[in-house]
């Protein structure tokens, strides 16, 4: 069914950023913790996760 799913390098530098700025975003609400800081962290959190999970699990295209 995945069998031709892989990553190209452009989309995962694309990934790759997705995933810092929202890192970052995500420990910085974390920490401020200001009022309705739990729906931005989940703002931020979901596609920080879901680009990681992809850059681990997804191989890289080789050519």
């Amino acid at each position: 069914m995945f069998d031709g799913l892989a990553l190209t390098s452009a989309s995962a530098i694309a990934l790759l950023l997705v995933m810092i700025f929202a890192g970052r975003a995500f420990r910085e609400n974390w920490k401020a913790q200001a009022q309705g800081w739990t729906s931005r962290a989940w703002l931020y959190g979901l596609p920080a996760t879901l680009a990681f999970f992809a850059l681990a699990l997804i191989p890289l295209n080789g050519g």
